[in-house]
């Protein structure tokens, strides 16, 4: 994980992609839930962005589990840019560990598991996702579907538990992942049906009902923040947008790895979802499923199935009834990037390259060591980005200790960026993980009217109607950024009369917004 993501180890608190709104949302979506949940659970999805909006927190990915693992690095001080590169390398390792444990107790090689590993966390579309801390931690589906696969074989309450474990946790890192480990469930029980009616079958059903109950009454307060916000603010990825960001067959053959983009991929890389799973993990599993007793043994039979299903729902619109299910589960309709769920079969590949290696080591026992130290080495060499282009983290401006004083205030960042530009409210999105004060700005996956409302009368800032009509719309305080306004914006908001210096850090001022006289 280290040497994947070089040389972010070498500058953990100085390097980041801040640079791109979604890291700056998703850092401090991590500080938010490590702040809120101890002090006022029932209050986390109120976050403090989007002001006066309610449940701001689902207008994007909640990531609990990530903030729960980052509860500790926070009490130590670290700044939301630490602990989210501390967190990157943490869902790459944990994801490849994950991977290596289930496909080493399937096949009893730890090399084999080891290939499955890396296959599985170091790939065309993790190595691109690193603004997107949601895609990075994937260490519970293996978990989650080698506890399926062991209730089919032995069935025991236990291992129910385990599966509604594995598949609430994964569910709770990402809503795109709840939809993908639902879609991988339901594949992989359906790919042996037999075992559902056959010898013990009741018993496998109510063990799974059970498991699935459980699980829902988990998800069920993280899921109803996103149903209230539905049905208030109409928080649905319109049939339209779905079909913008369906796959295409490029998809499949783009790469960043630098070894591939070289020689090919970059006709494809830019305009793509990169989706290429290697020639090496190609290679493997279809070795692997060139065996009889591959396809005799119903898990890979299952990782088959998970990878169809995953590839032909990632095309989107193009597929004959895909907007039936767009109409009626109402999970697909929170997914925009339904090209996404082509991860789905890298998944399966990376587990069925573990099981071509094992075979590839039971032909050539000799050769063992040798064997899954050229797999890694190739599998590695070919999704390879090193050194990624981290951008120096800009230091969090010195006028937001004076904001932290405050008492509950209500910011209005200036300048206020229109709708069309809102990414540019990355910076204060993040600079709130340091105060966590209520903001009329916010940037996030959904951008609520309310914030229309607002930037339109931002537009006529800093005249005095503009400030009072703010002023009237809840906003208590003003932080100028004179590096984006110019002096003469400041000096023309103060002759209005409408507002009050408290503080100045550089070019940065804090002011109150006076009441009407």
């Amino acid at each position: 994980a280290v040497a994947h993501t070089w040389p972010l180890v070498t500058g953990l608190a100085s390097l980041s992609r801040t640079d791109n709104a979604d890291t700056a949302l998703n850092a401090w979506i991590l500080a938010w839930v490590a702040h809120q949940l101890p002090l006022a659970p029932l209050q986390l999805f109120d976050a403090n962005i989007f002001y006066p909006e309610p449940r701001t927190l689902a207008f994007s990915e909640h990531m609990v589990v990530q903030g729960v693992m980052g509860l500790p690095l926070f009490a130590l001080g670290l700044s939301a840019v630490t602990v989210y590169n501390l967190l990157v390398i943490v869902g790459f390792a944990t994801s490849g560990l994950a991977m290596t444990i289930v496909v080493e107790r399937w096949t009893g090689s730890a090399r084999a598991g080891l290939v499955a590993g890396i296959a599985y966390a170091f790939n065309a579309h993790t190595l691109v996702r690193f603004g997107h801390m949601q895609a990075l931690h994937v260490q519970f589906l293996p978990f989650a579907v080698a506890a399926l696969h062991d209730l089919v074989d032995r069935p025991a309450w236990r291992t129910a538990w385990r599966m509604a474990a594995a598949v609430a946790l994964q569910a709770l890192t990402s809503n795109y992942l709840l939809v993908m480990t639902a879609l991988a469930m339901v594949s992989a029980a359906a790919s042996h049906p037999m075992a559902w009616f056959g010898r013990d079958g009741r018993r496998r059903l109510v063990m799974t009902g059970a498991a699935a109950l459980v699980c829902g009454l988990v998800l069920l307060p993280f899921l109803l923040p996103y149903y209230h916000a539905k049905q208030a603010q109409g928080l649905v990825r319109p049939f339209d947008e779905v079909a913008h960001y369906s796959g295409q067959w490029r998809d499949y053959l783009a790469t960043g790895g630098r070894l591939h983009y070289a020689l090919w991929s970059h006709h494809w890389f830019p305009f793509s979802t990169p989706l290429f799973p290697g020639l090496t993990v190609l290679a493997l599993t279809g070795y692997a499923l060139a065996a009889r007793e591959t396809w005799q043994a119903h898990r890979s039979r299952a990782l088959v199935a998970i990878a169809v299903v995953g590839v032909v729902l990632s095309f989107g619109a193009a597929v004959p009834g895909y907007r039936w299910l767009y109409d009626h589960v109402t999970l697909l309709q929170g997914i925009r990037g339904v090209v996404r769920l082509g991860w789905l079969a890298l998944f399966s590949l990376a587990a069925l390259a573990g099981l071509g290696v094992a075979r590839l080591e039971r032909r050539w026992p000799a050769h063992g060591v040798a064997i899954a130290t050229v797999a890694a080495v190739l599998v590695t060499l070919e999704a390879a980005r090193t050194p990624m282009p981290f951008t120096p983290v800009t230091p969090t401006p010195a006028i937001y200790r004076h904001v932290a004083a405050l008492e509950a205030p209500v910011l209005l960042e200036m300048p206020f960026p229109s709708p069309d530009t809102i990414q540019d409210n990355g910076p204060y999105v993040l600079a709130s993980a340091t105060h966590f004060q209520a903001m009329l700005n916010g940037y996030s996956g959904f951008t609520p009217p309310s914030y229309h409302l607002h930037a339109a009368v931002a537009k006529r800032l800093p005249s005095a109607s503009a400030v009072r009509e703010m002023g009237l719309l809840g906003a208590t305080h003003i932080v100028t950024h004179g590096r984006r306004l110019g002096p003469e914006v400041e000096s023309q908001l103060e002759a209005t009369g409408t507002v009050r210096l408290i503080a100045r850090e550089g070019e940065d001022r804090l002011y109150a917004i006076l009441p009407p006289p």
